[in-house]
């Protein structure tokens, strides 16, 4: 019921830098396996942010005759 992809995804869209854990709460599962199956959740889910934009490309200068050959002009 909780979205967790957008969770993480706003977390890494404010630049969030403390930690992720998950509790959970049963009195019956060995505590190893609870904090082992909590680190896979959130190595699952933790987005690892870029350090540049979607269109840094084209922030360079054109090659024109490059551009030409590539395209076969």
């Amino acid at each position: 019921q909780i979205d967790f992809k957008t969770i993480f995804s706003k977390l890494a869209q404010y630049n969030y830098k403390g930690w992720a854990v998950m509790e959970w709460e049963c009195c019956l599962k060995n505590q190893e396996d609870g904090a082992r199956e909590g680190a896979e959740f959130i190595k699952k889910h933790i987005i690892k942010v870029t350090d540049k934009a979607f269109d840094d490309f084209a922030a360079v200068s054109t090659n024109t005759e490059l551009n030409r050959k590539n395209l076969g002009l």
